[in-house]
Formats: structure tokens, sequence, C-alpha cells
């Protein structure tokens, strides 16, 4: 499990810098990774990037830390998991430092990537949707990594990591709350039969327009309204009545298509006939469109089913590795025109440090330019540029790769979807022969 959280730098950059980078806290420096930039000189080559803005705002950078569980990850592929998170959120446009510090009880990683990207020098917005994407793409990697994830509250975009604790060590007020509500309505006839049942469990009641309830030691009353959809009085009511389930909401990939209700996994499927009918009704409505699919896909034996999944699985698989290189080649490609540009600008003032009598004091005046000349032609040669290459044929390399990314994406994400709705059929169609080879089974024993 990762936590994450970001904030604006909006002063003493090379401060933030040190403070990550600090040897005692990365294993002698073995733990930093960077991108786009060398980290001793990541304040500098940032600096050059904002000014060549073409916004101007107060935000010289993004500090990200994710946080992992303490025992959960070892340091190096915290470190790792955090270069794919650096990497996901920045897109191979922004410089950035990575660190991962070992120093405390618990691994985490520090991100700090400039404000502005140096392939056409916008600004990063940083919002309450950026920001959930960050938290989506960290605990991608988390399941990818056999780590376990902070699972967003119903009702809500998510829990914070204080109340995943809460709930996870039973501290939760509204946690405890709809735990003794979900036992209590399958037992209970009425709403007004419930209050009653909630006071001899130890609850405070306080009627009025939204009922609020209040457990021993706790300050404060909670609004059932407050707990989710499922929790209002007319959700409860509802559930009392059957007319309602508790929902579990399916991903949204499965909308459309839906699997069919099991209707033993639920409560009330036991207890109310009203219920009961109308997840026959339901399933008889997604066995319906199940076989409109594969009459519509002239799909006939089971196999050719599986076999069509395997297929396109592998056709979804290549798609992705497809795109996962021209993103690769656009990242370094953008790096590479940063260095080629960055070179090209600084070349005079360098070539005049040079040829200076006092080199040292030339290099006083004009450090900056000569650090940022340097590090650039350090890049170009690691990257084995030995002939610099013409800038203009570079960006429309750039621009061609990043149209043939776009479309790579589009098929990819036509092709996922296409994997997802089968699974859904297929699945659907398992729970359809499993139902009905449940009478037979019946049958047996009653024989037996």
């Amino acid at each position: 499990m990762a936590v994450t959280k970001i904030k604006p730098v909006k002063s003493t950059l090379s401060k933030a810098l040190d403070y990550i980078e600090n040897p005692d806290k990365t294993d002698g420096k073995m733990l930093i990774s960077s991108f786009g930039c060398s980290y001793e000189t990541a304040d500098i080559e940032f600096e050059y990037t904002l000014s060549q803005a073409l916004q101007k705002g107060n935000n010289l950078a993004f500090h990200l830390i994710q946080s992992f569980e303490p025992g959960e990850v070892d340091y190096q592929k915290a470190h790792e998991i955090g270069k794919q998170l650096a990497d996901a959120v920045t897109k191979g446009q922004h410089e950035y430092v990575l660190t991962t510090h070992i120093d405390k009880g618990h691994v985490h990683n520090h991100i700090i990537f400039c404000a502005v990207n140096f392939v056409d020098h916008h600004k990063y917005n940083s919002n309450k949707r950026s920001y959930y994407g960050i938290r989506n793409m960290s605990d991608k990697l988390c399941r990818e990594n056999g780590l376990s994830v902070v699972v967003p509250g119903k009702g809500s975009k998510g829990k914070s990591y204080a109340e995943y604790q809460a709930e996870k060590t039973g501290t939760s007020w509204k946690g405890k709350l709809k735990t003794a509500l979900d036992a209590l309505i399958p037992q209970v006839s009425s709403f007004e039969e419930l209050l009653p049942r909630l006071q001899a469990a130890g609850y405070e009641i306080k009627p009025g327009k939204y009922v609020s309830c209040r457990a021993p030691g706790q300050e404060r009353f909670t609004r059932l309204k407050t707990l989710g959809a499922d929790y209002t009085e007319e959700a409860i009511r509802e559930r009392i009545a059957g007319r309602r389930a508790k929902a579990a909401k399916a991903p949204r990939e499965q909308r459309g298509v839906s699997l069919l209700i099991d209707i033993e996994n639920s409560i009330k499927a036991a207890q109310s006939k009203g219920y009961e009918q109308w997840a026959k009704i339901h399933n008889l409505k997604q066995a319906a469109k199940t076989m409109n699919f594969l009459t519509e896909h002239k799909i006939e034996q089971y196999a050719d089913l599986v076999s069509r999944i395997e297929e396109m699985s592998a056709e979804s698989g290549q798609a992705a590795d497809a795109l996962k290189n021209a993103e690769k080649r656009l990242a370094d490609m953008a790096v590479l025109i940063k260095n080629v540009s960055t070179y090209q600008k600084t070349k005079p003032v360098y070539d005049a440090y040079r040829k200076a009598r006092n080199r040292e004091k030339y290099r006083a005046g004009q450090e900056q330019a000569i650090i940022l000349h340097e590090a650039a032609a350090r890049s170009l040669k690691a990257a084995g540029i030995a002939k610099l290459p013409n800038l203009a044929a570079l960006q429309s390399e750039y621009e061609a790769l990043q149209a043939q990314k776009e479309a790579l994406y589009a098929d990819y994400g036509k092709l996922k979807k296409k994997v997802r709705e089968y699974d859904i059929i297929k699945q659907n169609i398992d729970s359809i022969l499993q139902t009905e080879k449940q009478p037979a089974r019946e049958q047996q024993t009653e024989r037996g």
C-alpha cells in the first residue's frame, strides 16, 4: 500500500532538492534517479526551463511523496515503483529528481519535478483531478507489484490514510455504525423498529429531518445520510422492505453488460420475495444480452469464445508494448531536443569562457550558462551523440512520433474495451451454466 501527497515548491528549490538528496537518507546517494537533468545541477536546469515558460506562475516545482506501509516493500522495489510513478506523472516532458528515503520506519519516495515542461514550456496544472490521477496510478502500480491498496470509500472519492487506518483498526465511528446497521437491517421489519434496536446496541439517537446517531465515547453525532448512498433513511427503508440491495458498484468498464447477480451471496435474497423476483428478472435480461452477443459475433462453441479472448488478449498485449515503446522513444527524443537546444543556446558563452584570459572571473559572471552547457554536453556524450543533429528535423520527428503514439493509444483502448466485454460475457456464461447444473446436482442428492 502507498499513500501519496503533493505540494508546490514556491521558493528555495535548491534547499528542497538538497533535502531529498541527503546521503544519510538515500543510502549514500545510491537511491537517487533523475530524468531530463542531472540531480547535481537540477536546480539550475529547472530554473532555465522555468525562464522559458509561456505563462508565469509562482510555482517552481512540485514535490510528490509516495509512502509505503512499513515492512511491505524493500527500498529497491520502492525506488523502481517511484520511477514508474514519476514517468507516468511527468509523461517524459518534465525534469524530475527521484529519491528513496530509508531513514524512517517506512520506506518513502520523494519526487520533485519542474513546474514547467521542457517540450512546449506549458505549466503543470495541479488540482484535484490531477491528484486523483496520481493516486490511481500509484494504486495501479501497487497492485501490479503485489502490494495492498487503500480502497476508496463508497459515495466518496476515497479515504485518507488516517481514515483507512481507523477503519482497519476498528476505530472509525462511521465504520462501526455502518457495521451495526448492516447487521440489524436483515433482522427488523421497519425503520421505526431499527432505531430502538440501535439504542439497545448502545447508540444515542437524535431524531429530526436527518436522523443522527452517536456511539458511547463519540464526541459528535453522525448523520445516517453521511455514511453513503446505502444509508440514507430512504435507502434503509428500501433495504428493509427488500426493494434494494446494498450496492456493489461495478467497475466502469463492466457497465452496459453487467455480470449475473449471485443471489446466494445476497443477504436479502433468502428473506425477500420482492428482491428475489427482481434478481431473477435481471438475470434473465443479462442472459438475453449474452445470447444476443454470441449470435451477433457468431460464437457457437465455448472453446471458440475462449480462443477469441486469448487472441484479443495477445493482440492487446502487443498494442500495449508498442505504446510503451513509442512513449519511451518520445521521452528520449524530448530529452535529446532539450539538450541540443540548451547546448546551442549556451555555446557562445561557453566558447567565450574557453577563450577568456581570466577564466575564473568569467565563470563567476556566467556560471549558470556554463553549467548548463557542460551538463548538456555530458548528456549528449552519454547518449552517443558525436555530431549535433538538426534541431528542426528532431522536432518534426517528435511531432510525427507523437501522432503515432496517439493512434496507438486509441487502438489499445479499443482492444482493451473488447477484451473486457468478452470477459464479462464469459463470466455470464459460466454463471448460467453453473446455475443450470445446480438443480441436477440437487436431484442426484435427493435420489441418493
